[in-house]
């Protein structure tokens, strides 16, 4: 349908063509049944999946049909009795390949989703697979559903979860295991539902199964960290414990072991955060499309729901403890190695006290000191400039002058010696008056740099 751009004249969106076509970018897919179905996550990266296009392109060619120039979130090829559909999300990429050309009977997994795929095209896949399975789909009003014990053969004897979504239209049988050929492995037989009602079960089903790996990949990081955090638990609790009991603390080598526990931890916080956060999200995923299924009991064995309940929430709780211990030790070292700056910063200035004490006395004793030099300074000047005026004084009476040598110098001496005493105090008071200025001066300086 062609659409009238904007008849009214108003200002839209840049972006709200593109909201409304998200909505629609991942609809659900019509299977018909019977139907064998393969679908792959493969985790990848920006690059990888710039090549994951290309090499769709080459599935394209290899099958005669134009393929696509801009790469989209999500693909839909139809290559006759093979469907392809690729979707892009987050971290991973999915592959479902529908495989239509099928017919009834015998082993519903000798046939799969990949058997017409070009040969050597899967194995050029970029990226890392995590999840790999098949899902056959027989159809239950053609045919009678098959016995249990043939059933468990399908799945190589291995012990079956069953179920009956949809309020019982369909039957759905799984192991959660890998099989000899490395894949997963899921039975579907379709009682009454349409294709539309098939294609959103086995959706939910895929997701199911894709994001619970997803959901599962950060629990190896959960068990390799958890022994180690008892250990820098316990090593924390002695720090605290001789803190609180010990006169005698080394802080410098202390804060040392605090900055190095500090760092172990933000090293497991910046491998584990993005990874724990991303299981909380798939296993929320995984319990709201447990709750789509609608499923009935099959009598002696496991629903999905309950075999997810029981293995996979305990993962995720494993997962969501680890976090919190590791947020929770954080936290307690900041505590710690905080009090340990205090301590220190308190240390430091019960030193700084002392220093200043040490060197207010060793001032007291320095201007007593100059007191008397300046004492002796002022009598040794007034001993010279005495000697001075009596040569001066000699000099006159030798030349003729009449005058009273004795009196005339015995008279300059307490003169000399005011004028001396009276131009050293003055400039004693001089260099003590530029002091207290540049102190007062850098004082106020501090004060104003303080208020901005």
């Amino acid at each position: 349908m062609e659409l009238i751009a904007n008849p009214h004249g108003l200002q839209m969106h840049p972006l709200r063509e593109s909201l409304y076509g998200e909505l629609h970018s991942r609809p659900f897919q019509v299977i018909p049944s019977p139907a064998r179905i393969t679908h792959l996550a493969v985790i990848c990266n920006a690059e990888e999946s710039r090549a994951q296009f290309e090499h769709l392109q080459g599935l394209y060619e290899q099958f005669g049909v134009s393929p696509p120039e801009v790469d989209e979130l999500c693909y839909h090829a139809d290559f006759g009795k093979l469907r392809v559909r690729r979707e892009k999300h987050m971290e991973f990429t999915t592959y479902t390949f529908i495989n239509t050309d099928i017919e009834q009977g015998g082993n519903p997994f000798d046939v799969t989703g990949l058997t017409p795929l070009p040969e050597g095209w899967l194995q050029e896949i970029p990226g890392t697979v995590v999840s790999a399975f098949h899902i056959a789909v027989e159809d239950a009003r053609q045919t009678h559903e098959l016995n249990l014990p043939l059933v468990k053969r399908f799945f190589e004897g291995m012990r079956l979860v069953g179920s009956s979504p949809q309020d019982g239209d369909a039957r759905v049988w799984t192991t959660f295991q890998m099989h000899s050929d490395g894949f997963g492995r899921f039975l579907i037989y379709n009682k009454q539902m349409s294709d539309s009602q098939l294609g959103r079960l086995t959706q939910r089903l895929m997701e199911i199964e894709t994001y619970r790996l997803m959901a599962l990949l950060s629990l190896p990081t959960a068990r390799d960290i958890n022994p180690s955090l008892g250990d820098m638990d316990q090593k924390l609790a002695d720090i605290t414990d001789h803190l609180a009991h010990s006169s005698e603390i080394d802080e410098q080598n202390l804060l040392a072991r605090l900055t190095d526990m500090a760092a172990w931890v933000e090293d497991c916080r910046a491998r584990a955060t993005f990874r724990f956060s991303a299981t909380y999200a798939y296993h929320d995923l995984v319990v709201k499309r447990l709750e789509e299924l609608k499923e009935d009991e099959v009598s002696g064995h496991l629903t999905i729901t309950e075999f997810m309940v029981r293995r996979l929430t305990p993962a995720v709780k494993t997962c969501r403890a680890t976090s919190s211990r590791l947020e929770d030790l954080s936290r307690r070292i900041d505590r710690v190695a905080e009090m340990m700056r205090t301590r220190v910063e308190l240390s430091i200035q019960s030193q700084n006290q002392e220093l200043l004490a040490s060197m207010d006395q060793r001032s007291k004793v320095q201007l007593m000191m100059q007191h008397t030099v300046e004492g002796l300074s002022v009598a040794a000047i007034s001993y010279y400039t005495i000697g001075l005026i009596k040569y001066l004084l000699e000099a006159a009476y030798n030349s003729g002058v009449e005058l009273n040598k004795d009196l005339i110098l015995g008279i300059s001496v307490p003169v000399v010696i005011g004028l001396v005493a009276f131009t050293t105090r003055k400039i004693h008071k001089h260099f003590l008056r530029m002091a207290t200025d540049q102190v007062a001066k850098a004082d106020q300086e501090g004060k104003d740099k303080h208020e901005h």
